[in-house]
Protein backbone atom coordinates (compact mmCIF):
# COMPACT_ATOMS: atom_id res chain seq x y z
CA UNK A 1 0.00 0.00 0.00
CA UNK A 2 1.80 3.17 -1.15
CA UNK A 3 0.31 6.24 1.12
CA UNK A 4 2.02 8.36 2.91
CA UNK A 5 2.56 7.52 6.91
CA UNK A 6 0.16 8.56 9.25
CA UNK A 7 1.98 8.98 12.49
CA UNK A 8 1.25 9.60 16.36
CA UNK A 9 2.59 12.93 16.44
CA UNK A 10 4.99 14.52 13.72
CA UNK A 11 7.03 18.03 13.63
CA UNK A 12 5.43 20.79 11.68
CA UNK A 13 7.40 24.05 10.02
CA UNK A 14 4.76 27.09 11.57
CA UNK A 15 6.68 28.63 8.52
CA UNK A 16 7.82 31.85 10.41
CA UNK A 17 10.79 29.91 11.49
CA UNK A 18 13.08 31.49 8.26
CA UNK A 19 13.13 34.62 9.57
CA UNK A 20 14.30 33.95 12.78
CA UNK A 21 16.87 31.64 11.60
CA UNK A 22 18.23 34.32 9.40
CA UNK A 23 18.47 36.74 12.23
CA UNK A 24 20.53 34.28 13.95
CA UNK A 25 22.76 33.89 11.35
CA UNK A 26 23.03 37.36 10.56
CA UNK A 27 24.41 37.93 13.86
CA UNK A 28 26.62 34.75 13.80
CA UNK A 29 24.30 32.97 16.82
CA UNK A 30 25.13 30.10 15.95
CA UNK A 31 26.63 28.48 19.34
CA UNK A 32 24.75 27.68 22.53
CA UNK A 33 23.19 30.71 24.75
CA UNK A 34 22.92 34.03 23.60
CA UNK A 35 20.51 36.68 22.65
CA UNK A 36 18.55 34.60 20.32
CA UNK A 37 18.00 31.71 23.31
CA UNK A 38 17.18 34.61 25.69
CA UNK A 39 15.05 35.92 23.81
CA UNK A 40 13.18 32.51 23.39
CA UNK A 41 12.85 32.22 26.61
CA UNK A 42 11.38 35.83 27.25
CA UNK A 43 8.78 34.98 24.73
CA UNK A 44 8.22 31.87 26.67
CA UNK A 45 8.21 33.81 30.23
CA UNK A 46 5.47 36.19 28.17
CA UNK A 47 3.18 33.09 26.97
CA UNK A 48 3.37 32.02 30.51
CA UNK A 49 2.25 35.36 32.05
CA UNK A 50 5.80 36.25 33.82
CA UNK A 51 4.77 33.59 36.64
CA UNK A 52 8.02 32.03 35.90
CA UNK A 53 11.74 32.26 34.96
CA UNK A 54 12.57 30.05 31.85
CA UNK A 55 15.81 28.19 31.32
CA UNK A 56 16.04 26.98 27.68
CA UNK A 57 18.04 23.47 27.69
CA UNK A 58 18.66 21.01 25.17
CA UNK A 59 16.32 18.22 26.06
CA UNK A 60 13.45 18.23 28.00
CA UNK A 61 15.71 15.12 30.09
CA UNK A 62 18.49 18.04 30.73
CA UNK A 63 15.85 20.20 32.23
CA UNK A 64 14.78 17.52 34.80
CA UNK A 65 18.48 16.54 35.97
CA UNK A 66 18.82 20.45 36.36
CA UNK A 67 15.73 20.85 38.22
CA UNK A 68 16.40 17.70 40.61
CA UNK A 69 19.60 19.39 41.40
CA UNK A 70 18.13 22.86 42.13
CA UNK A 71 16.08 21.24 44.43
CA UNK A 72 18.89 19.22 46.37
CA UNK A 73 18.15 15.83 45.28
CA UNK A 74 21.54 14.35 45.82
CA UNK A 75 22.80 10.73 45.84
CA UNK A 76 21.44 8.44 48.13
CA UNK A 77 18.59 10.49 48.36
CA UNK A 78 14.85 8.81 47.50
CA UNK A 79 12.52 10.52 44.74
CA UNK A 80 8.76 9.52 44.38
CA UNK A 81 7.94 9.28 40.54
CA UNK A 82 4.96 8.87 38.83
CA UNK A 83 5.34 5.36 37.45
CA UNK A 84 3.01 6.28 34.25
CA UNK A 85 5.42 8.07 32.76
CA UNK A 86 7.98 8.10 29.55
CA UNK A 87 11.78 7.00 31.17
CA UNK A 88 12.50 10.46 30.76
CA UNK A 89 10.89 11.13 33.97
CA UNK A 90 13.07 8.83 36.14
CA UNK A 91 16.62 8.06 34.24
CA UNK A 92 17.89 11.91 35.54
CA UNK A 93 16.67 10.46 39.37
CA UNK A 94 19.54 7.81 38.42
CA UNK A 95 22.10 9.95 36.86
CA UNK A 96 21.88 11.72 39.96
CA UNK A 97 22.71 8.12 42.12
CA UNK A 98 19.59 8.37 43.73
CA UNK A 99 16.44 6.34 44.55
CA UNK A 100 13.43 6.08 42.11
CA UNK A 101 10.25 4.88 44.16
CA UNK A 102 7.41 4.97 42.04
CA UNK A 103 3.76 5.86 42.66
CA UNK A 104 0.46 4.85 40.60
CA UNK A 105 -1.82 6.81 39.02
CA UNK A 106 -5.73 8.18 39.51
CA UNK A 107 -8.38 7.68 36.96
CA UNK A 108 -9.53 11.05 36.18
CA UNK A 109 -6.65 12.63 35.08
CA UNK A 110 -4.10 9.06 35.02
CA UNK A 111 -1.63 11.19 36.59
CA UNK A 112 -0.16 10.73 40.62
CA UNK A 113 -3.10 9.82 42.93
CA UNK A 114 -2.64 12.21 45.90
CA UNK A 115 -3.75 9.15 48.30
CA UNK A 116 -0.72 6.52 47.41
CA UNK A 117 1.21 9.32 47.35
CA UNK A 118 0.39 10.24 51.24
CA UNK A 119 0.57 6.22 51.92
CA UNK A 120 4.40 5.92 49.64
CA UNK A 121 5.62 9.10 52.30
CA UNK A 122 4.43 7.16 55.66
CA UNK A 123 5.76 4.39 54.58
CA UNK A 124 9.00 5.23 53.50
CA UNK A 125 9.08 7.55 56.53
CA UNK A 126 8.10 4.39 59.01
CA UNK A 127 11.54 2.53 56.87
CA UNK A 128 13.45 5.56 57.81
CA UNK A 129 13.36 7.14 54.49
CA UNK A 130 12.84 10.35 54.36
CA UNK A 131 11.54 11.34 50.34
CA UNK A 132 13.61 14.10 48.88
CA UNK A 133 11.44 15.49 46.18
CA UNK A 134 8.80 14.33 44.10
CA UNK A 135 8.07 13.73 40.54
CA UNK A 136 4.88 14.40 38.71
CA UNK A 137 3.55 14.48 35.31
CA UNK A 138 1.05 15.65 33.70
CA UNK A 139 0.06 12.91 31.05
CA UNK A 140 -0.79 13.27 27.65
CA UNK A 141 -1.21 16.60 27.76
CA UNK A 142 -3.88 16.80 31.16
CA UNK A 143 -3.06 18.62 34.20
CA UNK A 144 -2.79 16.58 37.70
CA UNK A 145 -4.68 16.89 40.51
CA UNK A 146 -3.36 19.99 42.16
CA UNK A 147 -4.78 20.81 45.01
CA UNK A 148 -4.89 17.23 45.99
CA UNK A 149 -1.51 16.66 45.16
CA UNK A 150 0.28 19.72 46.37
CA UNK A 151 -1.22 19.14 49.52
CA UNK A 152 0.48 15.94 50.13
CA UNK A 153 4.09 17.34 50.25
CA UNK A 154 3.65 20.35 51.52
CA UNK A 155 2.69 18.78 55.23
CA UNK A 156 6.10 17.19 54.90
CA UNK A 157 7.89 19.88 53.62
CA UNK A 158 8.66 17.79 49.97
CA UNK A 159 9.51 19.90 47.04
CA UNK A 160 7.23 19.36 43.79
CA UNK A 161 8.73 19.09 40.12
CA UNK A 162 6.43 18.81 37.96
CA UNK A 163 7.41 17.36 34.21
CA UNK A 164 5.32 18.96 31.90
CA UNK A 165 6.76 17.73 28.90
CA UNK A 166 3.62 17.37 27.17
CA UNK A 167 1.47 19.92 28.45
CA UNK A 168 2.73 23.22 26.92
CA UNK A 169 -0.79 24.94 26.71
CA UNK A 170 -2.55 23.18 29.11
CA UNK A 171 -3.91 24.82 32.41
CA UNK A 172 -5.95 24.03 35.73
CA UNK A 173 -8.03 26.56 36.81
CA UNK A 174 -6.49 29.08 34.71
CA UNK A 175 -3.38 28.50 35.68
CA UNK A 176 -0.22 27.58 33.31
CA UNK A 177 0.84 23.77 33.60
CA UNK A 178 4.68 24.11 34.43
CA UNK A 179 4.12 26.53 36.59
CA UNK A 180 1.90 24.36 39.24
CA UNK A 181 4.58 22.85 41.23
CA UNK A 182 8.08 24.14 42.74
CA UNK A 183 9.97 23.71 39.09
CA UNK A 184 8.62 22.63 35.80
CA UNK A 185 10.01 21.78 32.77
CA UNK A 186 8.75 21.76 29.03
CA UNK A 187 10.00 19.33 26.25
CA UNK A 188 10.60 20.53 22.76
CA UNK A 189 11.18 17.10 20.90
CA UNK A 190 10.26 16.71 17.87
CA UNK A 191 6.66 14.87 18.84
CA UNK A 192 5.89 17.37 20.95
CA UNK A 193 2.49 20.38 19.84
CA UNK A 194 6.01 22.63 19.22
CA UNK A 195 9.73 21.85 18.76
CA UNK A 196 12.73 23.30 18.28
CA UNK A 197 14.01 20.30 16.83
CA UNK A 198 15.35 19.07 20.20
CA UNK A 199 15.13 20.74 23.31
CA UNK A 200 13.65 21.80 26.89
CA UNK A 201 13.15 24.54 29.24
CA UNK A 202 13.67 24.49 33.32
CA UNK A 203 10.41 26.94 34.74
CA UNK A 204 11.57 28.37 38.14
CA UNK A 205 9.98 30.52 40.28
CA UNK A 206 13.16 32.68 41.72
CA UNK A 207 16.06 34.87 39.67
CA UNK A 208 18.96 32.89 41.40
CA UNK A 209 17.55 29.69 40.55
CA UNK A 210 17.76 30.29 36.68
CA UNK A 211 21.17 31.88 37.49
CA UNK A 212 22.12 28.98 39.19
CA UNK A 213 20.95 26.67 36.23
CA UNK A 214 22.43 28.60 33.50
CA UNK A 215 25.36 28.28 35.35
CA UNK A 216 25.63 24.15 36.01
CA UNK A 217 24.00 23.83 31.72
CA UNK A 218 27.46 26.07 31.30
CA UNK A 219 29.92 23.37 32.27
CA UNK A 220 29.74 25.31 35.69
CA UNK A 221 33.09 27.91 34.63
CA UNK A 222 33.64 29.72 37.50
CA UNK A 223 34.24 33.85 36.81
CA UNK A 224 37.79 33.85 36.11
CA UNK A 225 39.55 35.22 33.19
CA UNK A 226 40.32 31.80 32.84
CA UNK A 227 38.44 28.06 32.53
CA UNK A 228 38.45 27.02 36.06
CA UNK A 229 36.18 24.79 37.61
CA UNK A 230 35.10 24.09 40.99
CA UNK A 231 31.89 22.09 40.73
CA UNK A 232 31.09 19.44 37.81
CA UNK A 233 28.70 20.95 35.17
CA UNK A 234 27.34 19.77 31.81
CA UNK A 235 26.52 20.91 28.59
CA UNK A 236 22.60 21.19 28.54
CA UNK A 237 22.07 24.79 27.09
CA UNK A 238 19.95 25.31 23.95
CA UNK A 239 21.27 26.37 20.97
CA UNK A 240 20.62 29.49 19.37
CA UNK A 241 19.61 27.67 15.84
CA UNK A 242 17.10 25.41 18.45
CA UNK A 243 15.69 28.70 19.93
CA UNK A 244 15.31 30.27 16.63
CA UNK A 245 13.01 27.64 15.29
CA UNK A 246 11.34 27.47 18.58
CA UNK A 247 10.12 31.17 18.36
CA UNK A 248 9.09 30.82 14.94
CA UNK A 249 7.00 27.56 16.38
CA UNK A 250 5.67 29.67 19.55
CA UNK A 251 4.02 31.60 17.06
CA UNK A 252 1.81 29.27 15.81
CA UNK A 253 1.02 27.64 19.29
CA UNK A 254 -2.57 28.52 19.77
CA UNK A 255 -3.51 27.27 16.18
CA UNK A 256 -1.81 23.77 17.09
CA UNK A 257 -3.31 23.42 20.40
CA UNK A 258 -7.08 24.40 18.91
CA UNK A 259 -5.77 21.71 15.86
CA UNK A 260 -5.08 18.98 18.64
CA UNK A 261 -8.47 20.15 20.65
CA UNK A 262 -10.31 19.54 16.89
CA UNK A 263 -8.38 16.54 16.52
CA UNK A 264 -9.90 14.85 20.33
CA UNK A 265 -13.04 16.10 19.56
CA UNK A 266 -12.95 14.55 16.27
CA UNK A 267 -12.59 11.24 17.95
CA UNK A 268 -14.75 11.61 20.26
CA UNK A 269 -17.99 12.21 17.77
CA UNK A 270 -16.03 8.88 15.89
CA UNK A 271 -16.52 6.51 19.06
CA UNK A 272 -19.60 8.40 20.75
CA UNK A 273 -21.30 4.88 19.64
CA UNK A 274 -19.16 2.44 19.89
CA UNK A 275 -19.69 0.49 23.20
CA UNK A 276 -16.79 -0.27 25.32
CA UNK A 277 -14.41 2.27 23.61
CA UNK A 278 -13.91 5.23 25.69
CA UNK A 279 -12.44 8.63 24.96
CA UNK A 280 -9.85 10.35 27.46
CA UNK A 281 -11.57 13.83 28.24
CA UNK A 282 -11.13 16.35 31.30
CA UNK A 283 -12.64 15.69 34.30
CA UNK A 284 -14.01 18.83 34.77
CA UNK A 285 -14.26 22.18 33.68
CA UNK A 286 -11.40 23.10 36.11
CA UNK A 287 -9.07 21.54 33.91
CA UNK A 288 -7.96 22.61 30.11
CA UNK A 289 -6.15 20.17 28.38
CA UNK A 290 -4.19 20.68 24.75
CA UNK A 291 -4.74 17.04 24.12
CA UNK A 292 -1.63 16.38 22.84
CA UNK A 293 -2.29 13.23 22.06
CA UNK A 294 -5.77 11.47 21.91
CA UNK A 295 -6.10 8.12 23.91
CA UNK A 296 -8.99 5.69 24.50
CA UNK A 297 -9.45 3.10 26.20
CA UNK A 298 -11.09 -0.55 25.23
CA UNK A 299 -13.08 -2.59 27.17
CA UNK A 300 -12.40 -6.52 25.61
CA UNK A 301 -15.50 -7.20 27.08
CA UNK A 302 -17.90 -5.23 25.19
CA UNK A 303 -16.13 -4.75 22.15
CA UNK A 304 -16.57 -8.39 21.06
CA UNK A 305 -12.37 -9.18 22.30
CA UNK A 306 -11.27 -6.09 20.13
CA UNK A 307 -8.42 -5.41 21.94
CA UNK A 308 -5.33 -2.31 21.96
CA UNK A 309 -3.42 -4.45 20.27
CA UNK A 310 -5.68 -5.86 17.54
CA UNK A 311 -6.44 -1.90 16.94
CA UNK A 312 -2.97 -1.26 16.74
CA UNK A 313 -2.46 -3.77 14.04
CA UNK A 314 -5.21 -2.71 12.05
CA UNK A 315 -4.39 0.89 11.77
CA UNK A 316 -0.89 -0.13 10.68
CA UNK A 317 -2.47 -2.31 7.72
CA UNK A 318 -3.79 1.46 6.72
CA UNK A 319 -0.06 3.01 7.53
CA UNK A 320 -1.60 4.59 10.76
CA UNK A 321 0.95 5.06 13.23
CA UNK A 322 -1.15 3.77 17.35
CA UNK A 323 0.93 2.87 20.45
CA UNK A 324 0.19 1.30 23.99
CA UNK A 325 -0.04 4.15 26.16
CA UNK A 326 3.39 4.58 28.48
CA UNK A 327 4.13 0.84 29.66
CA UNK A 328 4.24 1.80 33.83
CA UNK A 329 8.07 2.37 34.97
CA UNK A 330 8.12 -0.49 37.94
CA UNK A 331 7.23 -3.31 35.00
CA UNK A 332 10.07 -2.31 33.34
CA UNK A 333 13.02 -4.27 33.27
CA UNK A 334 15.60 -1.50 34.10
CA UNK A 335 13.42 -0.09 36.54
CA UNK A 336 11.73 -3.20 38.39
CA UNK A 337 14.01 -3.70 41.79
CA UNK A 338 13.10 0.21 42.87
CA UNK A 339 10.07 0.27 45.26
CA UNK A 340 6.93 0.97 44.32
CA UNK A 341 3.25 1.85 45.70
CA UNK A 342 0.43 0.97 42.94
CA UNK A 343 -3.24 0.27 43.21
CA UNK A 344 -3.19 -1.41 39.62
CA UNK A 345 -4.04 1.45 38.25
CA UNK A 346 -1.27 2.60 36.02
CA UNK A 347 -0.81 -0.97 35.40
CA UNK A 348 -4.71 -1.59 34.56
CA UNK A 349 -4.40 1.66 31.77
CA UNK A 350 -1.44 0.39 30.16
CA UNK A 351 -3.48 -2.64 29.44
CA UNK A 352 -6.51 -1.28 28.28
CA UNK A 353 -5.21 1.75 26.51
CA UNK A 354 -4.11 2.95 22.72
CA UNK A 355 -2.89 6.49 21.51
CA UNK A 356 -3.98 7.60 18.03
CA UNK A 357 -2.76 9.37 15.58
CA UNK A 358 -3.13 13.24 14.73
CA UNK A 359 -5.04 13.59 11.01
Amino acid sequence: MNVDRIFLSEAHSSGKELSYLQKALQVKAITSGGSIVRDFEKDLEHYLEDKVYVNATNSGTAAIHLGLMLLGVQSGDEVLCQTMTFSASVNPILYIGATPVFVDSEPSTWNMCPVVLDEAIQDRLSKGKKTKCIVVVDLYGMPYQVEKIRAVPASYSIPLLEDSAEVLGSSYKGMPCGTLGDIGVFSFNGNKIITTSSGGALLLLDKLQKERATFLATQARDAAPYYQHSEIGYNYAMSSIAAAVGRGQLEVLKERIQARRDNHSFYCELFSEAKGITVFSEPSNDFFSNYWLTTILIDKEKTNGLTPEIFRLFLEEFNIEGRHLWKPMHLQPIFEKYPYYVDKMAASLFEIGLCLSRF
